[in-house]
């Protein structure tokens, strides 16, 4: 066993019997993440669904047959990438992550990204690209001003590269925005 899958397996132990808000009440199960401990790429959206909060997967609803058809169109499979959120148990109807929770999972997500170490960090939604352009220090627009754009930034790990996306959901809502995701993800085909 590696270093990073005994990290890993450490984490996801840890975040399964986290407390550390009410959300650990009200989870069927926690979605850590799922992925390639050495991807190059990191997908971050914003909080389990209904049938991820029921599997324990991440991206397995309508938003996830999305997200695997927009890698497909790279000629790539979920298993080359790493897939989490924000969040790692579902807020209850689907509501918007609350800041108390944001901050109470996100050390959780800090912990991922060193185990995984991503080239690219690419965020899904706006609650991820919050979060991660306040982290990197990156000024925060709206999404529909700098989708599909590369932010380049140094850390203590090397540079890294912050692609904001729209959520997978967006096209779950308005299938023309099927064609903009797809021309989006173009940009992550040089990172694998």
């Amino acid at each position: 066993m590696t270093e990073n899958e005994a990290e890993r397996i450490r984490l996801e132990e840890e975040i399964n019997e986290c407390q550390l808000c009410e959300l650990g009440k009200t989870r069927k199960k926690a979605v850590v993440g799922a992925g390639s401990l050495s991807a190059k790429i990191m997908l971050i959206g914003e909080a389990p669904g209904y049938y991820e909060d029921l599997n324990g997967k991440p991206f397995v609803g309508k938003a996830g047959k999305i997200l695997d058809e927009l890698l497909e169109s790279l000629g790539r499979k979920r298993a080359e990438v790493y897939i989490t959120n924000i969040l790692k148990c579902r807020p209850p109807g689907n509501r918007n992550p609350s800041a108390a929770e944001i901050k109470a999972c996100t050390p959780f997500l800090d912990a991922q990204m060193s185990i995984i170490d991503p080239e690219v960090i690419a965020t899904l939604g706006n609650f991820s690209l919050t979060y991660i352009f306040a982290k990197f220090g990156l000024t925060p627009d709206k999404i529909g001003k700098i989708h599909g754009k590369v932010f380049t930034v140094g850390t203590i790990a090397g540079i890294k590269k912050v692609v904001p996306l729209y959520h997978p959901a967006v096209a779950t809502y308005n299938p023309g925005m099927k064609e903009t995701l797809k021309d989006d993800f173009k940009v992550l085909a040089d990172c694998f």
